[in-house]
């Protein structure tokens, strides 16, 4: 909420207008769901799309006489992630009761941590533009996840005008991560980029760490993103927003822009920031007010009675310290080394969120290049279609350099590669039992393949007589037909080198 003349209407001012008049500062608080099997405190599934509420029990939908038990898992996750983020990991916490009340968490009050974290005092770097923006952690600590509501009726899908609300508790639970920054500053223009690429960054290393499927698509890794302004970079902060829940890279980005520009306007006119939660909304750009935020003394902070300590020692945190990977940057820096990629091939392996696959495939004795060809047009188009990620799409990296392989060996060509995924996909095996099954091997012998080409000269008098004349190019539309007639199971090339024999 806003006050002053014209704060509930203000203006957006031009984003660089606002950098040039305003200091951003950002905090940013990154929720991970972590892929454990069970939830935090109970033994509930935490399987992803079972049917509302059967993943529940008298734990988790906080039934009097329950009790909790800590997800030894779901701790050494928590760990390992303070680890990556270069954090000191306490020697001794504990967990505490954050108290609220909201329809999808039906104790009243959350299983959190407050003052004592389990990990705290860590930083990242991350790469904006050629520029590293040093990003420090100020703590990351174990929570439990809350139910999902789901408002019907009205045009927002929110609370808000909505007929009626519908509550599926099997999130309940479910053993988050919360990391939360210390005030990024001085990041200025770049702001938006800083919290876009920190966000990535932090999803990377949650799918290298292998704690969480990181999709943020599904809320596996959500962001609250606060935004402040003040006027010059020595004074006080500013009085800040939190846009919650945003749970994609570029909504981020969107976000705190479209905030500095919102906050701008309302101080441009006069008006009062008022620290409050706000909505961001993928179909307009823009954020939408949400409720007052609270402070920590709101939530009414006890520790968990229920509960006891958790003291890692330092043995087990020094034995997780040596599982950690390697770093995703520095990872990234080598893959595209090694590879060979041009900087606009590896882009678009990052952006298809591929650099995995591409890797494992690679590993599994296929050539870069090709193993990117793969995995960015035939299988992307094949997991468009179906609506699915790309790591989802039913074929694995091994069978995808299998494939490849079938290639290299000259047992089939391109076009009736893409036959084999078609059979790998409809369960007919691996790739070269498919080959065998559809009879798929590529037609090499040089009596069919002159037979049909003589048949392709002679069915295209016109084509022949071009090619004749010097216009080899004209060999194409032969080399289509000798395909066609071979229904593509022919060597192209050598298709085109007998075509060129009897011809030129």
């Amino acid at each position: 909420m806003t006050t002053g003349p014209t704060a509930a209407y203000a203006t957006l001012v031009n984003f660089d207008d606002a950098i040039d008049r305003y200091d951003p500062v950002l905090g940013l608080e990154v929720h991970v769901e972590l892929n454990t099997r069970s939830k935090m405190f109970c033994g509930c599934s935490t399987e992803f799309g079972a049917e509302p509420n059967t993943q529940t029990c008298p734990v988790c939908l906080g039934l009097p006489g329950s009790m909790p038990v800590a997800n030894a898992k779901a701790i050494e996750s928590a760990i390992r992630i303070g680890l990556a983020l270069n954090c000191e990991i306490a020697e001794w916490c504990r967990f505490a009761r954050k108290n609220y009340f909201y329809p999808d968490m039906p104790k009243n009050y959350q299983i959190s941590q407050y003052d004592e974290p389990i990990a705290f005092n860590g930083w990242i770097d991350v790469d904006v533009d050629g520029e590293i923006f040093r990003v420090e952690i100020e703590r990351a600590h174990m929570e439990e996840d809350t139910g999902k509501s789901t408002h019907r009726g009205g045009v927002t899908g929110r609370i808000h005008g909505a007929d009626y609300s519908l509550l599926d508790y099997n999130r309940c639970g479910v053993p988050l991560i919360e990391i939360v920054t210390r005030p990024i500053e001085g990041a200025g223009e770049k702001a938006p980029q800083v919290a876009k690429a920190y966000v990535g960054a932090i999803r990377d290393l949650m799918k290298a760490l292998d704690v969480s499927d990181a999709r943020m698509e599904r809320g596996n890794v959500r962001c609250d993103a606060n935004v402040s302004l003040r006027v010059s970079a020595d004074l006080p902060f500013g009085t800040r927003t939190e846009t919650k829940n945003v749970n994609s890279l570029r909504s981020v980005e969107g976000a705190v822009r479209h905030e500095i520009m919102r906050q701008a306007g309302v101080l441009d006119a006069g008006g009062t920031i008022v620290q409050e939660t706000r909505h961001w909304h993928e179909d307009t750009q823009g954020t939408t007010s949400g409720r007052p935020k609270e402070t920590a003394e709101d939530y009414r902070y006890f520790p968990e009675p229920d509960l006891v300590p958790v003291a890692p020692s330092r043995d087990w945190v020094e034995e997780l310290r040596a599982t950690l990977p390697e770093p995703p940057a520095e990872r990234l820096k080598r893959l595209t080394s090694e590879w060979g990629f041009s900087e606009r091939e590896f882009g678009d392996v990052v952006a298809a969120d591929a650099v995995g696959l591409v890797d494992e495939t690679v590993r599994a004795g296929c050539a870069p290049q090709a193993a990117r060809k793969w995995w960015l047009s035939e299988l992307a188009r094949r997991a468009n279609e179906a609506g699915v990620a790309l790591a989802e799409v039913g074929v694995t990296p091994v069978q995808v350099a299998a494939v490849q392989a079938l290639v290299d060996d000259g047992v089939v060509n391109d076009k009736l590669a893409r036959q084999v995924f078609d059979g790998v996909l409809a369960g007919e095996g691996e790739p070269a039992d498919v080959v065998e099954k559809r009879g798929l091997v590529v037609v090499s012998d040089d009596g069919a393949l002159s037979a049909a080409v003589d048949a392709a000269i002679a069915a295209n008098p016109d084509v022949a007589e071009r090619i004749r004349g010097g216009k080899v190019q004209a060999a194409g539309a032969l080399i289509g037909a000798v395909m066609k007639e071979m229904k593509g199971q022919a060597d192209a090339a050598r298709v085109r080198e007998l075509i060129l024999a009897k011809l030129t």
